[in-house]
C-alpha cells in the first residue's frame, strides 16, 4: 500500500506549464507528498490528442528543481518522464490538470489532458486527469482544486492497479452537490467549420462550434456535470474494441478469404 508521504508524484497538462490549473495541482500533490515531479509542455497543447512528436528533438529543460518544460505534446511529456527522467523510479501515480475546460464525452478523444493521463496508463502507471466544466460560468478553480486533493489522497491510500484512468469533472461556478462515478457520455459543439479569406484572398478555416448540446443519458458524466451539478468520476478502458460488432462481422460473406478462429491468448 502507497503512503502518501513516500508516494512519488508525476503532475503535467495540456495547458502549459505556467498555467493556473497545473500550479494548483502541483501545490495539492506537494502537500500530500515530498517527491513531487512536474513535467509539462511549454506551450498550451489543448485538442491535441493522444500525439506524439517523432519528426524532431525534443528538448527537456528544467526551469525549477524537479520542474521541466518540455517542447512537444502532453503524451510527449509523459514518455519523457517515465522512460527517461524517471526510468530508475516510476512514480505511483500521474495527475494531468487542472484543465481550464471540460472533457467529458467524446471530448477525451481530443483532450491533451486526458491524454497525458492515457499515456501513463498505457505505460503501467496509474492515472487521473482533472477538468473544470466552464461553459461560460468562468475559471474558479477553487472546487475542483478541493475535490482533486480529496480524491488523490483517497487514491494514495489503497493498491491502485497500474491500469488505472480516471477521468474527472468538476462544474465550474457552483459548489458541488457531491460526486458520482459515471460513464462517457455524448454531446456535440454543432462541429461548423467557418471559411474565410487572409488579406491575400487565400481560404482559411476556424474549427469549432457553438451549439452545445449533450444526449440525456442517466448515468453520463455530460448529466451529472451539467445537470445535476455533481463531479463525474469516470473510469476510462482503453480496450477500444467492440465486442458486440466481432460476433456480427463473424457472419459477414467475404468471398476468396476463409475465416479462421484467433490465436488464443
Amino acid at each position: 500500500m502507497a503512503e502518501p508521504s513516500i508516494a512519488r508524484i508525476l503532475v503535467s497538462n495540456d495547458d502549459g506549464i505556467d498555467a493556473p490549473g497545473i500550479k494548483l495541482l502541483e501545490a495539492i500533490a506537494r502537500r500530500l507528498s515530498p517527491d513531487v515531479w512536474v513535467v509539462a509542455p511549454e506551450m498550451e497543447q489543448s485538442g491535441a490528442g493522444h500525439s506524439l512528436t517523432t519528426r524532431r528533438p525534443l528538448r527537456l529543460i528544467e526551469v525549477a528543481p524537479q520542474r521541466y518544460l518540455v517542447d512537444g505534446t502532453p503524451t510527449d511529456c509523459v514518455l519523457l518522464a517515465l522512460k527517461g527522467l524517471l526510468r530508475g523510479r516510476p512514480p505511483s501515480l500521474v495527475l494531468s490538470g487542472i484543465n481550464g475546460g471540460g472533457n467529458v464525452a467524446e471530448d477525451i478523444t481530443y483532450s491533451g489532458t486526458v491524454a497525458a493521463a492515457m499515456e501513463a496508463t498505457l505505460l503501467g502507471v496509474p492515472a487521473i486527469a482533472f477538468s473544470l466544466v466552464a461553459r461560460g460560468r468562468g475559471q474558479d478553480f477553487s472546487h475542483a482544486a478541493r475535490f482533486a486533493r480529496s480524491l488523490v489522497r483517497a487514491a494514495l491510500s489503497q493498491p491502485l492497479p497500474s491500469r488505472l484512468l480516471l477521468n474527472v469533472n468538476v462544474p465550474a461556478g457552483v459548489e458541488p452537490r457531491g460526486w458520482a462515478v459515471t460513464r462517457l457520455g455524448r454531446h456535440s459543439y454543432g462541429n461548423q467549420v467557418v471559411e474565410n479569406r487572409d488579406p491575400r484572398g487565400r481560404r482559411y478555416y476556424w474549427i469549432g462550434g457553438t451549439e452545445y448540446s449533450h444526449e440525456d443519458l442517466p448515468g453520463s458524466d455530460c448529466n451529472a456535470v451539467l445537470d445535476d451539478q455533481l463531479v463525474s468520476v469516470t473510469p476510462v478502458l482503453l480496450d477500444l474494441t467492440d465486442l458486440q460488432r466481432m460476433e456480427e462481422l463473424v457472419r459477414w460473406p467475404v468471398d476468396g478469404f476463409e475465416r479462421r478462429a484467433p490465436a488464443k491468448i
